[in-house]
């Protein structure tokens, strides 16, 4: 044994643990190992297809962007990235590039990962809906300060919130990407949850727009309120065929607004209501493609 070796003390011979790692804020190479995820994660969903691709992309490029790590004991916190890390095990790397970054409570780490995810439009709408909510219940935040929080307008989260409301169908659907949450507050419109679930498949089997959704809902709500007002006319209410309402709801889904058919023996008239000047130059253009 050299006298080097030795000039190093009882230290140089003893091999450090090999799991426990501490860093200073920054950025850095972090071992797989070290690194767990954030069990309060926003997201959820993780599709296999994607995955794959991406663990192939980092096995040519590596890591291009960093993932977001808070230090807890001797493991790092996965605040933003899980899909990242995810992919760089698939691939078979042992180290990840991360940001090392401080934080001071449970609540800092749930905003920080919800604005991550946000900014990069990787959560889904019941996702995020589900994130404010943890917000709002776990840590008593109202709507306002969670939209401070995340750059958000107040409006947006409570309409955001308001999609848990949905039969768990439909939310489903929405975690799927079969339809927006466009799709989901005209549906919470309809009240119920028959009639919710009633507009959904039509939505579905028919693929109907949102402003298509939106027509549908005004058509029936103007009509229950005229009922309310005037209960004496609901035996005048407008008929039409079997024929003539299945090509309505065919012009319906085309267009994406109210359109109503007055036909007489051998001819009529086709009425379109659009609802702003904007929606009418929309309904122009659908016209002008058709021709």
């Amino acid at each position: 044994m050299s006298n080097s070796r030795l000039g190093k003390g009882l230290e140089a011979l003893i091999r450090p643990k090999e799991d426990k790692m501490e860093l200073k804020p920054g950025v850095t190479a972090i071992p797989i190992k070290f690194i767990i995820p954030n069990p309060n994660q926003p997201r959820q969903h993780f599709d296999k297809t994607t995955l794959n691709e991406l663990a192939a992309s980092i096995s040519q490029k590596g890591v291009l962007t960093p993932v977001t790590v808070y230090q807890k004991g001797e493991r790092f916190i996965l605040i933003a990235g899980e899909r990242r890390w995810r992919a760089t095990k698939l691939a078979g790397l042992k180290n990840l590039p991360a940001y090392v970054v401080s934080v001071t409570g449970e609540e800092d780490v749930m905003e920080m990962a919800l604005v991550e995810n946000i900014q990069r439009e990787n959560l889904n709408a019941i996702e995020e809906a589900e994130a404010y909510a943890y917000l709002n219940s776990k840590f008593d935040l109202s709507h306002t300060a969670i939209a401070k929080s995340v750059g958000k307008k107040r409006t947006t989260v409570s309409n955001s919130l308001r999609l848990l409301g949905l039969p768990s169908d439909i939310k489903d659907s929405l975690r799927d990407g079969k339809i927006s949450a466009g799709h989901g507050r005209q549906i919470l419109a309809m009240k119920t949850p028959i009639a919710m679930t009633k507009m959904w498949k039509k939505i579905l089997d028919e693929n109907l727009s949102v402003r298509g959704v939106e027509a549908i809902v005004k058509e029936i709500s103007d009509k229950k309120q005229s009922q309310k007002v005037q209960p004496s006319k609901r035996h005048a209410a407008r008929r039409v065929s079997p024929q003539i309402k299945q090509i309505e709801d065919e012009l319906v889904s085309i267009l994406g607004t109210k359109v109503h058919i007055h036909a007489k023996k051998d001819n009529g008239k086709i009425e379109v209501s659009y609802f702003s000047v904007d929606d009418l130059e929309r309904i122009l253009e659908l016209l002008r493609k058709i021709n």
